[in-house]
Formats: C-alpha cells, sequence, structure tokens
C-alpha cells in the first residue's frame, strides 16, 4: 500500500508541475495577455519609460477570466489591502505589472512581471491568483489605478478598460512651459500635428501637480 501511495504522489507531483508550465503557456498565450505585453514593449521602444517607470492595468472581462480560471494558482496570494474601497469593482480581475517590474522586461517573462489580481467580495483588497512569479506583488500604484478604473467603469459604462501611466518626453516638457491648463494643452497638440484632433478629439484632462503616495 506503501508503494502505491507513494507513486500515487509523484504523479500528482509531475501533474501539479506540469500544470504550472501549461498555466504560464496558456495564459501567456491569450490575446488580452498578448496586447497588454505588446503596449508595454511600444512604450519602452519609444522612450516613454525609464527604467522602471511607468505601469500598466488591465480590467478583465468575464469571458477572459473563465478563459483564464483553469490555470490560476492552486494557492493564491494572501489578501493584499488596497486602502481604497469600491463597490463596483467587488469580485474584477485585472492583469496588472509588478512592483519594480521594468515594462522593457515584459515580453521577454510575462509570468514574472505581470500578474492576474482577484478583488476581493469587499472591494477593498486584492490577491495575485496567476504570474509575479517568486513573490512579486502588483505595482504601488495599483490602488490609484483601482480608483480611476472604478470612475471610468461609470463613466463609460464599462467600456473603458485599460490604464496606461507613462512618460513621454514631449508631454513631460510641454507641462513644464505651458500652463497646466486643459485648453492650452490641448490647443497646443492639435496645431503641432493635426492627426492629433483625430487621436483624442475631445481634448486631454489634466490635473494639478501633487506629490504621489507611497513608492515603487
Amino acid at each position: 500500500m506503501g508503494f502505491f501511495d507513494s507513486a500515487q504522489g509523484m504523479i500528482d507531483k509531475g501533474v501539479s508541475a506540469a500544470k504550472g508550465v501549461v498555466s504560464g503557456v496558456a495564459v501567456e498565450q491569450q490575446p488580452f495577455m498578448k496586447g497588454f505585453a505588446r503596449l508595454c514593449a511600444d512604450g519602452w521602444d519609444q522612450g516613454w519609460h525609464e527604467r522602471n517607470g511607468g505601469n500598466l492595468t488591465y480590467r478583465m472581462t468575464e469571458g477572459e477570466v473563465t478563459d483564464c480560471r483553469p490555470f490560476f494558482c492552486e494557492n493564491p496570494s494572501n489578501w493584499i489591502p488596497l486602502g481604497v474601497q469600491t463597490d463596483n469593482l467587488r469580485g474584477a480581475f485585472f492583469a496588472v505589472t509588478g512592483a519594480g517590474c521594468y515594462l522593457r522586461n515584459v515580453a521577454l517573462d510575462i509570468a514574472r512581471n505581470v500578474g492576474i489580481v482577484e478583488i476581493n467580495a469587499s472591494g477593498d483588497a486584492c490577491r495575485v491568483v496567476w504570474g509575479l512569479k517568486d513573490g512579486g506583488r502588483p505595482t504601488s500604484e495599483f490602488p490609484s489605478h483601482f480608483m480611476i478604473h472604478s470612475v471610468r467603469l461609470d463613466a463609460t459604462g464599462g467600456a473603458s478598460r485599460i490604464l496606461y501611466h507613462a512618460h513621454p518626453t514631449n508631454v513631460v516638457a510641454l507641462t513644464s512651459v505651458m500652463p497646466l491648463d486643459a485648453r492650452a494643452i490641448t490647443r497646443a497638440l492639435w496645431k503641432v500635428m493635426t492627426e492629433c484632433i483625430i487621436a483624442f478629439p475631445k481634448g486631454v484632462g489634466v490635473v494639478p501637480w501633487m506629490v504621489p503616495g507611497g513608492s515603487e
């Protein structure tokens, strides 16, 4: 009996290890995750990120969660308090870049630099259910992203799913030489490149300068 128990244990361990390998491939091959990685790579190639600057979050659809769920970790991470709370994102799932991760490395190793997190039933904590290997955590700016996602979900009827934090050099420079006024900056961008009025016909929004909380 002991021999069979030992053999079954080895089989179970092998199946579990194989599932772990498949999980990375399966989730990384999902169209939304390929797009996620490409957006990170495109931003890096265009010089929008210095070292570990910038981060990206994506609110997953129910279908995407269903496709990925068979490959979620058997033992998710502990719940991580967000310090903020929303009702309209209870139970939601997000793909999110990791704290201290470089966006240039996302395409090289998605499962190490990106995670899928689940929001709890109270809407005030998250846990990692896939990715962010070796104990990685979501970007420390996830609480800010989380609150913006909540506002955008209501404002767009759920259509807005992506929040991309980048540092485009030209735009950063523009905010240093112009008043932080949405109308003024919008008109400047429209004038410098006529295609801009097609890309953002409603203009751009500008928020007051402030020191962000937390650190990467």
